[in-house]
């Protein structure tokens, strides 16, 4: 039997955190993930009622993929299957809150993938006579594909279904970056290609006397539904459904956990996640700080010289202009006021510099003299920015300077303070991103203060690729570059990506930061860090604090 739900709601944020400023309010836009920094030790309410369809997040999704850009794993997927109000849910929500500190998570409902009803079979629905409890109600090859391509690392757009309306709405859920995915319904081990996609498969066993006892309860309480109404459909409907379809796939089922005092099966399942989710972790921003050292045999000995025409990359003409601007933004005792103003005026630059990139057609106008001319149009049908927060945020108002009318989406990614690893803990991009078939054709101005480890701007692009965004059509925007850095290994991966800087940086240095203290983290841990030379210091901070 379906159970009746709502489309998940953001979470809130703990009240020492503050990305309010760096979230723009778009409609245009939607928020999808959440990261929820928390100091080590310190327990979170977030998992004690997850919602479904919705990416839950904790400390943030360490990289899926290789030094080659390659994805180098699939998302982790789980498939819980079992009667109606057999606690399949109750299953689900406990391996999320016995996970604790894990990348991302979705529970995936199967009531969202309801068929499209005719206008007879809502009559039918209003009066309690049609049948959901069958596999032919779920629109099983949806259900399957949305699977595929979360399991894959991509975004998909999931149907939403009113159980008021009895009726699949016009609309859709945008999901992406699970690297654990819960797939939870009464079919959900029903069908052979949904079957195929598991790593893992569960079915709740529980007594049916138990189930029927919860469902009277629930709803009562919940629906407002007589006991007669619910043991007739019980019995029309789901009882045989469950003999027939539901108890039958236990059989493919790896694990078959208990209805209730369930914790020890839970703690086994959590424990099999951890492992494979550790098995499949990758660590290399090290190898990408300086590749000279680190990667020479795999990328064909890179050097720490190249020149800006080996890396293709487009630098800003060095104009008597710019020199003086980055005069003053380099120097460290430049005022706020006066950094955040020269900011502005070399990302105008910057941006405008990048326009050379779009694609134009030939146009003829008429002046307002009467004479015909032949110029140029813009010729994208979809542009869009996206900014890599903190730091990337301070190339926005340029950016919207230079081009007024089109979204700005942002992604916020962060480095572990223990690994160093880039990890990504916000998404929220624009609708021309969202769905794959307007992505395909989209131009997308990729924007962050520099590329120096190029651990966050691999991650920022690969974001993108898994959208479906082409690479050529990816224009990255940044005010530095070091040419020691990771731009080698960037380049390597993502050769058609277009890279537009205004200076070039020779240095890239490791150190050593101690006391630094910060919401991701609170303790100041020590870590290593990679600095450019000359640089312009930390340019997020300089620019909003």
């Amino acid at each position: 039997m379906r159970r009746e739900t709502t489309q998940g709601t953001p979470f809130l944020l703990p009240q020492n955190v503050n990305f309010t400023r760096f979230i723009p309010t778009s409609p245009d836009l939607s928020t999808t993930t959440y990261g929820v920094p928390r100091a080590a030790g310190q327990t979170s309410n977030l998992f004690l009622q997850p919602q479904k369809n919705t990416v839950l997040h904790s400390h943030g999704r360490p990289p899926w993929y290789g030094e080659d850009g390659v994805r180098i794993c699939d998302a982790f997927v789980i498939g819980v299957a079992g009667g109606s109000a057999s606690g399949k849910t109750h299953v689900a929500r406990q391996i999320v809150k016995s996970l604790g500190s894990i990348p991302t998570v979705i529970i995936l409902s199967q009531d969202s993938f309801y068929k499209f009803h005719t206008p007879e079979e809502l009559a039918l629905a209003h009066a309690n006579k049609l049948d959901f409890d069958h596999p032919d109600a779920i629109d099983m090859p949806m259900f399957a594909a949305c699977l595929a391509d979360l399991k894959a690392c991509k975004q998909s757009n999931i149907p939403v279904y009113s159980f008021s309306e009895h009726q699949r709405l016009n609309e859709t859920k945008y999901l992406y970056g699970a690297t654990v995915i819960i797939a939870e319904g009464i079919m959900s081990l029903h069908d052979p290609e949904l079957r195929a996609l598991y790593d893992l498969k569960v079915f709740v066993q529980c007594d049916s006397d138990l189930m029927l006892a919860r469902r009277i309860r629930r709803d009562v309480e919940e629906r407002g539904r007589t006991v007669s109404g619910i043991l007739d459909q019980y019995l029309r409907f789901v009882k045989p459904s469950y003999d027939n379809f539901v108890q039958p796939t236990s059989s493919h089922a790896d694990i078959i956990v208990p209805g209730h005092n369930n914790a020890v099966a839970i703690e086994l399942i959590c424990t099999h996640i951890r492992r494979q989710l550790q098995e499949r972790s990758n660590r290399f921003r090290q190898k990408m700080a300086i590749p000279h050292l680190y990667l020479s045999n795999q990328f064909g000995s890179p050097r720490p010289d190249y020149t800006p025409e080996e890396l293709n990359l487009t630098v800003l003409p060095q104009t008597l202009q710019v020199q003086g601007i980055f005069t003053i933004l380099r120097s460290k005792g430049t005022l706020r006021q006066d950094f955040v103003f020269f900011v502005d005026r070399l990302a105008t630059l910057l941006v405008e510099h990048s326009l050379q990139h779009l694609p134009y057609a030939p146009h003829k106008v008429v002046t307002p003299v009467g004479v015909d001319v032949k110029g140029l149009k813009l010729d994208a049908k979809y542009v869009c920015g996206v900014a890599i927060l903190r730091s990337g945020g301070a190339l926005e108002r340029g950016f919207r300077r230079a081009i007024n009318d089109v979204p700005v989406g942002s992604l916020l990614i962060q480095s572990d303070s223990q690994t160093a690893e880039p990890l990504c803990l916000h998404v929220q991009l624009p609708k021309c991103i969202r769905f794959r078939h307007m992505a395909e054709k989209a131009y997308v101005f990729l924007m962050d203060a520099q590329i120096g480890t190029g651990a966050t701007a691999f991650m920022s692009i690969r974001i993108l690729l898994d959208h479906g965004v082409r690479q050529d059509h990816i224009i990255f925007v940044t005010f530095l570059v070091a040419r020691g850095g990771g731009i080698t290994v960037l380049r390597h991966a993502f050769p058609d990506v277009r890279i537009v800087c205004g200076a070039v940086d020779d240095v890239m240095k490791e150190g050593w930061m101690e006391n630094y203290i910060s919401d991701f983290n609170p303790e100041g841990v020590g870590r290593k860090v990679w600095v450019m030379e000359p640089g312009m210091g930390q340019i997020g901070d300089r620019y909003y604090l």
